[in-house]
């Protein structure tokens, strides 16, 4: 793995340039260079799409990101993460040296190359209004292209699928011959994505990012001169080019070289670097003064739009304070009014500043990895709880929720019900059977079953207002209380309803029951079970209650 990004890292510098708007709560005005799209006005991750294990098919057949000899399996002394993902809903996992989990699981990982794994990523992403995932692509000519090229298939098929977009972004770190071969690449290779309904656009054009021009690092030699050669190129062939560059850009300080402004100003969107920089809130709120409201201020004056970073921040650093220092961010970047927001980053588990599913405890980490979870601090975190803080800070970057300085999810559901994210089974108490969504769920949800399996599991998705969706992992559809409730529960939906939102009830025996919002009515068991699940009833009873257990 060379040096990039990642492990570039200054030193925040004092000073403000607006402070006064900043003590007194006020956000600084500035017009955006262009209207809504594809970018400006949305929330896009940043898409590693780099993990791959021997045995998955992936042209590299490597234990690729997930151990520095990626020869061998991953292991407590051949170790490249800082923390665990939950692989609960990946159909193909892969084995690896290290210890079971704490709860006797066994130590597996995931694929990036699997089509389902990205599948899944993008499904989360819909879940959760995500809009757009940047996906990161390193010298295509090095021994990972293949692999590489494959990834960028594989994304374009599951964000069409799941109604995301994407675009290309370009990491130029440690490619000295890229100059010319980035063009190449563009014209023979990742130009033809653009055809796809799912490729990103802004102001009309294709988007792509350009990642590490001026950082003031051997890593990254591209002159001034060169670099703005290779933007003023991909503006001529029609796109929208965002710069990825560093944090001091405006300035030429600190991680950035001298002389580069003029290089900087011609990208279409800057978007500075963050990670290294900040590591709490009063990190956050001193970066809003000296870096956010004068960046923005630049930018405006000469027709830029302004993407800024926003961090979930480490998990082995003790960073996330179960998501403070995450939404402080959000809070900031909106009340400077910027035009979009990137998030460092979906699946970074290297760094361990991902949003994707992590471990939530010890119970899902292995025992001899000395890894942290996302309850380190002593605030239990559903695993997908900085997925569902992403949305919420979508919501407020697009006026759909009022700007708030305190952030409005809680990392667990209350009542001491599993998290939301969490894979579930329900075990009805009108006759001790596991809820079915039968027949690969073209047959109502019935309680029928004797033990679990992938018929009988679902995922707890946050359908918004302190509700619930569950989602089959017999078809990958939404349960839903159809026609108004009036006909039995299907697992039938492919988006999230009124008909999809259920009312979790945690009841004093330790059961659950379900309302449907559909039409307020509680999901019963009907005739002691023999009958599929059908909200009717106004209230709880046996057939109505539901034991609930994690898989």
């Amino acid at each position: 793995m060379s040096v990039s990004r990642r492990t570039f890292l200054t030193t925040a510098v004092g000073g403000s340039a607006a402070a006064g708007l900043s003590m007194l709560g006020l956000a600084p005005t500035a017009s955006a260079a262009s209207a809504p799209g594809d970018v400006v006005g949305k929330i896009t991750v940043g898409y590693q799409g780099w993990f791959a294990c021997i045995g998955d098919g992936a042209p590299i057949n490597a234990w690729w990101h997930w151990s520095p000899n990626s020869g061998q399996a991953p292991s407590p002394s051949n170790n490249g993460i800082k923390c665990w993902p939950d692989v609960r809903e990946y159909t193909k996992t892969y084995q690896t040296g290290f210890a079971a989990l704490g709860n006797g699981r066994p130590a597996t990982l995931f694929s990036s190359y699997d089509q389902q794994t990205v599948n899944t990523h993008f499904l989360w992403m819909q879940q959760n209004n995500i809009d757009t995932a940047a996906l990161q692509r390193f010298n295509p000519n090095s021994p990972e292209g293949p692999t590489r090229d494959a990834m960028a298939t594989k994304v374009r098929t599951a964000a069409e699928a799941y109604g995301r977009k994407f675009y290309i972004m370009y990491d130029v770190t440690g490619w000295t011959a890229m100059q010319s071969e980035i063009k190449t690449d563009w014209t023979d290779k990742m130009k033809a994505h653009t055809a796809s309904s799912a490729y990103a656009k802004q102001n009309g054009k294709p988007v792509v990012c350009i990642w590490g021009f001026g950082f003031n690092d051997s890593n990254h030699p591209a002159t001034a001169a060169a670099a703005l050669d290779v933007i003023n190129w991909f503006k001529s062939q029609g796109c929208y080019v965002i710069g990825g560059v560093p944090t001091w850009w405006r300035t030429g300080t600190g991680d950035s070289r001298t002389g580069y402004l003029d290089t900087y100003r011609a990208f279409n969107m800057i978007s500075p670097w963050m990670v290294g920089r900040i590591g709490n809130v009063a990190d956050a709120d001193n970066f809003y003064n000296v870096a956010t409201v004068p960046d923005l201020a630049d930018c405006a004056a000469h027709g830029i739009d302004y993407q800024p970073c926003v961090l979930p921040g480490d998990v082995s650093a003790r960073q996330r304070a179960h998501g403070d220092f995450m939404w402080r961010q959000f809070y900031n970047m909106v009340r400077a009014g910027v035009q979009g927001i990137y998030i460092s980053m979906y699946d970074e588990y290297n760094e361990g500043n991902q949003i994707a599913k992590t471990a939530e405890s010890q119970a899902w980490t292995p025992t001899n990895s000395g890894m942290l979870a996302l309850d380190e601090d002593g605030t239990a975190c559903s695993s997908d709880y900085y997925l569902r803080l992403t949305g919420d800070g979508g919501k407020m970057l697009k006026g759909q929720i009022a700007l708030t300085a305190t952030r409005p999810t809680q990392p667990m559901l209350s009542g001491g019900t599993p998290g939301i994210g969490s894979v579930i089974s329900l075990k009805a108490l009108a006759n001790n059977q596991y809820v079915c969504a039968d027949n690969t769920g073209t047959s109502p949800l019935i309680a029928n079953r004797t033990s679990v399996g992938a018929w009988e599991q679902f995922t707890l998705v946050d359908a918004g207002g302190g509700n619930v969706a569950l989602l089959s992992h017999a078809n990958n559809q939404y349960v839903s209380a159809d026609n108004t409730g009036a006909s039995p529960l299907i697992a039938n939906r492919t988006s999230i309803g009124t008909w999809e939102s259920f009312q979790l009830i945690s009841n004093s025996n330790g059961s659950v029951s379900l309302k449907a919002l559909a039409n307020n009515q509680y999901v019963c068991a009907d005739n002691t079970g023999t009958s599929p699940l059908i909200a009717n009833r106004t209230s709880i009873g046996t057939w109505e209650q539901f034991t609930m257990a994690t898989a």
